[in-house]
């Protein structure tokens, strides 16, 4: 008897990734898919070097972020970005965040969709710093902390610099 769609979803995805897939619409790729699976790799590595137990859901020290899914939950074109042309999203982001100075950066994330992913990131950091981040409910938290959370902003861009 071949198994069903969600049985192998659930061998396949996290919880954090279903999670993303019915918030924002977007699926993220499966730690099992073969390039991917590096990073995940290296992630786990690195998260083991910081010692001790590591709390992945995103109420301790580490943050899991996902771009596409921080842009499209800030309004931002998330579809393609990495594609050549990241002209117009960085302006469209600089736009969106007037107080974002990228200063000498700005060239290589203009040039570079791993430089524009990094400033993402650290902005969708910074709303888990503040605490405006989607948490996983009391049903999905044990499951979390263990296979890692993505966290997805719940505040607007413009809120970042204020804290609000």
């Amino acid at each position: 008897m071949p198994a069903d769609a969600a049985w192998r979803r659930g061998l396949a995805y996290r919880v954090t990734d279903l999670f993303v897939r019915e918030e924002a619409g977007l699926n993220p790729l499966s730690v099992s898919a073969d390039r991917i699976a590096y990073v995940a790799f290296r992630g786990a590595n690195l998260l083991a070097a910081l010692g001790g137990p590591i709390d992945r859901s995103g109420a301790g020290l580490v943050v899991e972020v996902y771009p596409a899914a921080t842009l499209r939950r800030w309004g931002l074109t998330h579809r393609g970005y990495k594609l050549p042309g990241r002209d117009s999203l960085v302006d469209e982001l600089l736009a969106a965040a007037p107080w974002l100075d990228l200063g000498p950066h700005e060239a290589l994330c203009r040039r570079s969709h791993d430089a524009f992913d990094a400033v993402i990131a650290a902005l969708a950091t910074r709303a888990a710093a503040l605490g405006h981040t989607q948490p996983p409910t009391p049903e999905q938290r044990e499951a979390a902390r263990v296979e890692g959370w993505i966290a997805l902003p719940t505040c607007e861009l413009a809120d970042l610099p204020t804290g609000r």
